[in-house]
């Protein structure tokens, strides 16, 4: 297994939130970074760069993260949801929820 490009991701996010230039990006790819190490770390999830539902779920919670910064609250419940999802998919146990 490969590991995730977090270039990728990273243009990714950038095309999701319309932003062109490289000026935000040391900040995008801590973010990137972040997600994707508590994914494959915290969350025990084998995140495969070739399935397009893990490289879409990294964009969009980087992309969520980015945009509630500053903001309280949880994690919408459709990012909730395809968490569960992919740690079940992970073979993880009900307390990694």
């Amino acid at each position: 297994m490969t590991a995730m490009d977090e270039s990728q991701i990273l243009a990714l996010v950038k095309a999701r939130l319309g932003i062109t230039t490289a000026v935000r990006d040391t900040y995008l790819a801590a973010i990137v970074s972040g997600v994707v190490g508590e994914l494959e770390r915290e969350k025990g999830i084998t995140l495969d760069p070739a399935d397009m539902n893990h490289v879409m779920f990294c964009v969009d919670y980087a992309t969520w993260r980015y945009q509630s910064r500053d903001a309280p609250g949880d994690m919408p419940r459709h990012l909730q949801y395809r968490l569960h999802n992919l740690i079940i998919s992970a073979g993880g146990g009900a307390g990694d929820v």
